[in-house]
């Protein structure tokens, strides 16, 4: 029997717990062997493959997660510590489901699972991972995760280390050695990147010099938060950048998932510039292949800058909007066979890469077209970052519906469209002259959240200053 309730910890995409008052060895094996029973032999497969972050809980819990597996025949694979997209990448190369052990950028205290289908393909509440919650919850209550009828045959466990092929695949996507020599800071924050990247970047053939930043696995985290979404997270990063008379900075998260790059100034590239960067060139590859350009997909969620869709227009493909979240990006490129797709908050996914997310793939990208010409990031940057942007501004609300009835109600009375894609958003004015802002509800926090750009500063700070004052009315 257990106290453990999983529904407060298991979230729309993930499990992500305090270890180990929710998320422990016990409960670890019960979702294991949900997962087996809800995804992984419903799907026809006969193994699967299991990775794990550095949090000093990982290596225990992902075990007890194969062992459930393992109970109801289920081969599985230990790849040890890898990165998230290290995972995705085993998934997608052996065509197996897929578990990774990561709480990504959350506190040490902290621990979770990020589970996906053959090919990488997103388990989510809406695809799975609601059943494999109540399931192993059925199990814990009744103490029966050893009692059902065991398998003709256990599944094996064992172990293989895929970084060497992970780099590999890589590398056959993108060629670094041609461009011109580099010097790069990168900053893992303490997490997987410092485990990655010298697989990846600090290849002898390639012309990049890598100087480490907090490359030492350790889930405690001790010299900052591993978020770069967080501005006091890059303060390290910047002026490491400018003591090193470096071309650029990167910066990975906890899992190694997400990538947010620093030019040569010390300033922060928006993901939205880095989404237009990677766009322009993967259409540009599709086109170079002879594929049509109109026939060529990139997709955006609908807070990326307005320079994201122009990019892709120009270009001469097509931009397809989505919502915010990865699993609502995964499947739209999917449907539509997108060459590539990116998101604000640093995810970029790449159909070459089973439609998964992986910051290192968009980090070589740019490390590539800053190679292949002269000039300092700042420049290759520059034409995708056109436009004045808030940011993304999160404001604790009493009443979501009514602040954002408010809101709509004012934008109405301007004369703004309405859309209603994602939350609330609404857009005025035209080419030269406009403005645009999404104002969305946090799917677990009473928060409402804004982000606005214009063509034009004061349009943008007089717009985001109004629209404040109505949702903390």
């Amino acid at each position: 029997m257990t106290s453990a309730r999983l529904q407060d910890f298991i979230k729309a995409y993930d499990v992500r717990g305090l270890v180990p008052e929710q998320l422990n060895p016990a409960v670890a094996s019960a979702l294991g062997s949900a997962f087996a029973q809800v995804v992984v032999i419903p799907d026809g497969a006969t193994d699967m493959v299991i990775g794990h972050d550095m949090r000093a809980s990982s290596p225990e819990l992902s075990r007890a997660f194969a062992a459930g597996v393992a109970a109801h025949g289920v081969d599985v694979t230990l790849i040890g510590l890898c990165s998230t997209d290290g995972l995705y990448y085993a998934s997608g190369a052996r065509e197996v489901p897929g578990a990774m052990f990561t709480a990504s950028h959350n506190p040490a205290a902290y621990n979770g699972i990020k589970l996906c289908r053959s090919g990488a393909r997103p388990v989510g509440v809406d695809s799975g991972l609601a059943e494999v919650r109540d399931l192993a919850q059925w199990l814990l209550d009744r103490g029966a995760e050893h009692e059902l009828p065991p398998s003709s045959r256990a599944g094996t466990i064992e172990e293989a280390d895929l970084l060497a092929d992970y780099a590999d695949f890589l590398h056959s996507l993108v060629d670094l050695e041609g461009g011109r020599p580099l010097k790069v800071v990168v900053d893992a924050g303490n997490g997987m990147a410092g485990h990655t990247v010298p697989a990846v970047l600090q290849r002898s053939s390639l012309p990049l010099e890598v100087v480490p930043l907090y490359f030492e696995l350790d889930g405690t985290f001790p010299n900052h938060e591993a978020n770069p979404l967080e501005p006091e997270n890059l303060r390290d990063l910047q002026a490491a950048v400018l003591a090193h008379g470096a071309d650029l900075g990167l910066a990975f998260d906890g899992d190694a998932d997400r990538c947010f790059v620093i030019d040569e100034r010390g300033q922060p590239v928006t993901p939205s510039a880095i989404t237009a960067l990677v766009a322009a060139r993967e259409i540009a590859r599709e086109v170079a292949a002879g594929v049509a350009g109109s026939e060529v997909t990139v997709v955006h969620n609908v807070i990326v800058s307005r320079a994201v869709p122009e990019t892709i227009a120009d270009a001469g493909g097509r931009a397809v909007r989505t919502r915010v979240g990865h699993s609502f990006i995964k499947a739209v490129m999917a449907e539509q066979n997108a060459v590539f797709g990116g998101e604000h908050s640093a995810h970029y996914y790449f159909r070459n890469f089973w439609f998964a997310d992986t910051g290192m793939l968009a980090a070589m990208h740019v490390l590539s077209a800053l190679g292949e010409q002269p000039g300092p990031l700042s420049e290759v940057v520059a034409p995708y970052e056109r436009y004045p942007a808030s940011g993304e501004i999160n404001s604790p609300v009493a009443d979501v519906p009514a602040a954002t009835a408010r809101v709509r109600a004012w934008g109405e009375g301007r004369g703004a469209t309405v859309d209603t894609l994602d939350g609330l958003g609404l857009s005025w004015g035209s080419d030269q002259d406009f403005w645009w802002l999404s104002l969305r509800p946090s799917n677990t926090e009473p928060l409402l959240r804004l982000n606005v750009e214009a063509s034009d500063e004061a349009t943008m700070i007089t717009i985001r200053d109004e629209v404040l004052r109505m949702v903390r009315a």
